[in-house]
This record gives C-alpha cells, structure tokens and sequence, in this order.
C-alpha cells in the first residue's frame, strides 16, 4: 500500500498507517491491513460519521428540551469520544459544536431548574390543597354530616392523594411528612367521627326497635276484641308515629307486623259496618224521598212558611235514623243547602224588622225632614232678599240633605 492523500481529512501511508488532520497536525488514528488506502479512509471516515451522527442526536435532544442532566452526561461523554477519536474527518468541528452545545446546556439547565422549581411549588400547592378538603370534611359537625357523601368525597380526596403522588413530581421529604401527617390525622378524624356516629345511631335504632316491639305486641293482644279495639289501636299508632326510626330495612319489617295486627281489627269492623249499612239501606230510599219533598223549600221566600216545613222535615229526618256510611256526606249535603237557605231567609227578615235599628232609621228620617224643611225656609228668604252667596249656600246643603234622605230610603 503506498502514501495517498485521497481525503483533506486524513491520509494513509505506505505501511496502511491511517492519520487524521487537525489544526495541530497529524495523528494517528488506526491501520486497516490488507485494504486499499481508500477501503482503509472509508473505514474511518465511517467512525467519523457514527460520532457526528451522535452529536446531531444530542443538538435534536438539547432543542427538544432533554432532561439537562442527561444532556450534560452525554455531552461530557461526546467530548472525549471526539478528543481521542479513531476516525478521520472534521473532528474540531464536532468539538465546536459540542463546545456551543454546553452553553446552551447550561441555559436548558438553569431553565428546567426554574421549571422543576415551580413545578415542585405547585405540587406543593395542590398537595395542600388536597389536605385541605380532607381537613373541610374533618370539620364538619358529625350530627350534621351526611355520611355516605362525606365518605364518597373523602375516597375522591384520597384517590386524588393517591394520584398526585404517583403521577406529580417527588416531593421534599420534610413537606411530604408534613403534609401526609396532616392528611392522615384528618382521615383519622372522619373516622372517628363516623364511628362515634353510627355507634350512637345503633343505639338509638335498638331503643326504637324495643319500643316498636312492645307495640307489636300490644297491638296484637287487642285480636280478640275484633272492631271494639281499633279505636286503642289508633291510639297505638299515634305512639308509633313518635316512635322514631329503626332503620329501612327493620322499619319496614316492624311496620309489617304491626300493621297486619291493625288489619285483624279493621277488617272486623268492615265486616260489622258492611252488615249495618245493609241495615241501612232502606233508611236511605227514605231519606232520598224526603229530601224531594224538602227540596222546593229552596224557592220559598216567606221564613215563617220556609222554618215550618224545615223543623217538620227534620223530626221526619231524625225519626228514620242512619244511612249507608257512604251515602252520609251525599244526603247531609243536601239538607245542610236546605237549612243554610232557610236561615238566610230569617237573617234577612231580622235585618229588615230589628226595633233597634228601625228606631234608629226612623231617628234619623225625622232629623233629615227638619234640616230640609229648614233649609228650604233659608233658600226661599236667601231669594227674596237677593242673597245669592246665601242662596248658593242653603241650595248646597239642601241636595245633600235630600240625598242623604234617599239613601236611607226616606
């Protein structure tokens, strides 16, 4: 193999020695025996373009925003790789670039510290304020708290804790404690609370439950008496109402009971109210009837009349008894019409024939006859002396008194 200067960047000698140029001269980078001198520089050059390939990768790495430490390790890895490089090619100007490279590093480190900076303040901040929901519902009056929300808000808390501190970035230690102490305590807390809670509800749902339970049993004692008793289990029932509470589930389980107890009764009174509005019913058609022949009392005017023929219908009414219970309201209806028209017919007659106020009318009528009569002797003298100021006077005060006069019907 013989000296050849086939590339600017390297050579190889007689011997297959390869030399690389730089600004500093020559050095030898490698031999590649049994070759050609342009296999022996292509070989070279190869390492060459492997190495710049690399720095081109770093440069995209840096713009893109690559952790700065992973940049700076790879920088400092590059620049020895390029200062002892077996290769031919433009190696100071990989060095250059790796040299403008470690600038712009140390800026995207400066940057990403502020980042991470903000970044850490941030996650702090949220993280507080994930403790700070928990603390809210902590504080919250348990007799007040509806808990089965308050323990699906607190699980959303948590699971917020959770992903925070997963997927955010790794706090402090100090403020990590912290604030997991604080969370904790008021997890903690909640706790307490609703235990304490449902303790005491358990409590008083067992209180309830032997109330209720008494009351089953007297309510069932009361079977034998049939129809007599309801009106003691109506009174069972209003204690049932202050009962209280024992629980859906036991609730309606007690409340089953208890009500099939009241059904016995009521069912026997339906049967017993059943056999009398059969009873009954004959006192119906008579009662229909007779509120036939009372209803054209509806068009009387006379009070005398009207009040005769109502007083003989009600001891006729009251002589023929009960009705059905379903028919009471239909046919007390319509005689309650009949006895409303009858009184307003002895209102209005009172209205009219009242001494007091007939006195008093007919008081007035002589009062309003003497202030007219004299006002008419004052107009007749006001005239005939030319008076007109007077004249206008008396004649004012006369329309009044006349219309006064009228409108108490004089």
């Amino acid at each position: 193999m013989t000296e050849s200067d086939q590339q600017p960047w390297g050579r190889v000698d007689e011997t297959g020695t390869v030399f690389v140029r730089t600004s500093d001269g020559e050095r030898e980078v490698g031999q590649y025996p049994d070759a050609t001198a342009e296999e022996a520089l292509a070989y070279f050059e190869r390492k060459y373009a492997d190495l710049a390939g690399q720095v081109t990768l770093l440069e995209q790495r840096v713009k893109r925003g690559a952790p700065a430490a992973d940049v700076a390790k790879a920088l400092a890895s590059l620049r020895e790789s390029v200062a002892n490089a077996h290769a031919v090619g433009d190696l100071e100007s990989l060095a250059r670039r790796l040299e403008a490279l470690s600038g712009t590093t140390k800026e995207l480190t400066e940057q990403q510290q502020a980042e991470a900076k903000a970044a850490l303040a941030e996650a702090i901040a949220e993280r507080t304020r994930i403790v700070e929901q928990a603390e809210a519902l902590a504080a919250q009056d348990p007799a007040k708290t509806q808990w089965k929300q308050a323990t699906a808000e607190l699980d959303a808390v948590f699971a917020s804790w959770q992903r925070h501190q997963q997927d955010g970035p790794r706090l402090p230690k100090n403020e990590a404690n912290e604030l997991w102490k604080r969370f904790r305590a008021a997890r903690s807390t909640i706790e307490t609370h609703r235990k304490a809670f449902f303790a005491e509800l358990d409590a008083s749902h067992r209180d309830v439950r032997t109330r209720k339970q008494a009351l089953i049993e007297r309510a069932e004692a009361l079977a034998p008496r049939g129809a007599d008793a309801v009106g003691d289990y109506r009174n069972l029932l209003d204690e049932w109402k202050q009962a209280g509470r024992a629980g859906k589930k036991l609730d309606d389980q007690l409340w089953a009971r208890f009500k099939a107890a009241g059904d016995v009764l009521f069912n026997a009174k339906a049967e017993i109210d059943a056999q009398e509005d059969e009873a009954y019913r004959a006192n119906l058609d008579e009662k229909l009837a007779l509120l036939a022949e009372a209803e054209p009392l509806l068009t009387e005017t006379e009070p005398k009349q009207a009040r005769a023929g109502l007083n003989r219908i009600q001891r006729k009414w009251d002589e023929i008894g009960k009705v059905p219970r379903d028919q009471i309201r239909v046919v007390e209806d319509r005689l309650r019409k009949i006895e409303t028209h009858v009184r307003s017919l002895e209102d209005e007659h009172w209205q009219r024939e009242d001494p007091e106020k007939k006195a008093r009318s007919e008081g007035m009528l002589g009062q309003l006859n003497e202030a007219i009569e004299k006002l008419e002797s004052e107009l007749a003298a006001a005239e005939a002396s030319g008076d007109a100021r007077a004249a206008a006077s008396a004649r004012e005060a006369l329309e009044a008194r006349r219309a006064w006069l009228k409108a108490v019907g004089g």
